[in-house]
């Protein structure tokens, strides 16, 4: 088949979403101006840049996250695993402002290092930034969309020494999460290593690059 997506697509659901997977969550912690706590996940979210390293996330309407962002320059992204799956899925009913989701999932926080948005003290790895970029988003005609991109400098990185195996941070061990499309999730399955070609030398199955 092939649509348009400004005519639809005629299935029962969209699928663009389940297209783009898997997505790994951007589970973000932020403070508002009143130092109040927010954490909530968000689906689109990826590393954009690795020198220095920065990360995005995108929220589709002008949520506490992306509000609390912008105006406080700060937020942190916690790793979410399957161990924390369920205290993710919690944080994203939308708690009132000034309502903590750190108390509604039954989550230790933690300070953090740099900035002043706490972070998930049971993540494997907690990465706090501090925003140098935010834009909203405007379609090919120019139109305003009600979504904003808010792109952070990774500041600090704290990393639970539990899972550093042989100098590398063991992601499988980690079992980190990530969205799929409709309601699906998906927890780290195989995961192979594989040499490019400007990398030199030759790969065997099971060998790991140092």
């Amino acid at each position: 088949m092939f649509y348009e997506p400004r005519l639809g697509h005629g299935l029962p659901h969209d699928p663009f979403k389940a297209i783009i997977a898997p997505r790994p969550i951007g589970w973000i912690s932020t403070v508002d101006g009143e130092g109040r706590a927010n954490l909530a996940p968000y689906s689109f979210f990826n590393a954009v840049h690795s020198r220095p390293p920065m990360i995005a996330f995108t929220s589709e309407s002008m949520k506490h996250s992306a509000a609390n962002a912008i105006a406080t320059g700060e937020f942190v992204f916690n790793l979410c695993t399957r161990a924390l799956f369920e205290a993710m899925n919690i944080s994203s009913g939308g708690q009132g402002a000034g309502e903590s989701e750190f108390a509604a999932a039954g989550l230790e926080a933690a300070p953090c290092r740099i900035v002043r948005a706490p972070r998930v003290a049971a993540a494997p790895a907690a990465l706090e930034c501090r925003v140098v970029q935010s834009f909203q988003f405007m379609d090919v005609d120019g139109a305003a969309l009600e979504g904003w991109m808010i792109i952070g400098q990774v500041v600090g990185v704290h990393i639970d020494e539990a899972y550093l195996r042989d100098g590398r941070f063991d992601t499988r061990a980690a079992q980190p999460i990530a969205r799929c499309g409709y309601r699906d999730y998906a927890a780290l399955g195989e995961m192979f290593e594989a040499l490019r070609p400007t990398d030199g030398g030759t790969y065997e199955a099971g060998q790991r690059d140092r």
